[in-house]
């Protein structure tokens, strides 16, 4: 087994600009940015795909259609693998819905996956759509002796943070107090008995401690930033 699998967060969306959950799809389109983002993932050499995929939302079908054209590697589109679907609070961007929203997703990285956000899904349920895919990816490809190169699916940032964390055992502090930014990933490889194990996290590698005394649901809200990350 030599390659990888590379969730990538897609490239800055007008959704993200707006701070808003926007997590149906098709949802929102990349900003020329978030087109540069792709574009420099593609040629940033930390990773050449042998296969290349994105859920069906808009914005990471786009960040795959970028990274295609420098990668010569034809994108295909994946269901199961779109974001954590926030259901009442859908393109909500006030501090009310981002706070709700970041203290259940908080939870679900403190073991309570049941819980379910207003109207939408609970951890587990992202957990049984999403895994699945993942797990047909590495069957299929990076468990063939013969298989050579890394496995890039474009995502999304919330659900790729909470698979990576549940496959791979990463510490739900680390992953409350490390966002993905626009167009980073999370780098897992394949180890024994149908385990992962987490190589690389955004800029950041093993090993992944949380940081001490921090508040992340209300540094989330009065940060301002993407809620989605």
């Amino acid at each position: 087994m030599s390659g990888r699998l590379v969730l990538l967060r897609h490239g800055q969306s007008f959704g993200n600009v707006e701070r808003r959950l926007d997590t149906r799809p098709p949802g929102a389109a990349l900003t020329p940015l978030g087109r540069d983002q792709a574009r420099a993932f593609a040629l940033g050499g930390s990773s050449r795909p042998t296969l290349l995929a994105h859920s069906v939302a808009i914005r990471a079908c786009e960040t795959a259609q970028v990274i295609a054209t420098q990668v010569d590697v034809p994108p295909v589109e994946l269901g199961g693998i779109h974001e954590v679907q926030v259901g009442a609070l859908e393109n909500r961007n006030d501090d009310d819905a981002v706070k709700e929203f970041n203290a259940i997703y908080e939870r679900w990285h403190h073991g309570e996956r049941q819980l379910a956000l207003p109207g939408g899904e609970s951890g587990d349920e992202v957990l049984d759509r999403y895994v699945p895919v993942l797990t047909e990816l590495r069957m299929r490809y990076l468990d063939d002796d013969g298989w050579d190169g890394d496995i890039v699916v474009v995502s999304h940032g919330a659900a790729i943070r909470l698979v990576s964390a549940v496959l791979a055992g990463v510490d739900g502090g680390f992953v409350l107090d490390n966002p993905l930014d626009n167009a980073e990933s999370v780098v897992l490889a394949p180890i024994t008995d149908g385990r992962w194990s987490c190589v690389r996290w955004g800029t950041l590698t093993p090993p992944f401690y949380p940081e001490p005394e921090t508040t992340p649901v209300q540094d989330a809200v009065s940060s301002g930033s993407d809620p989605m990350g």
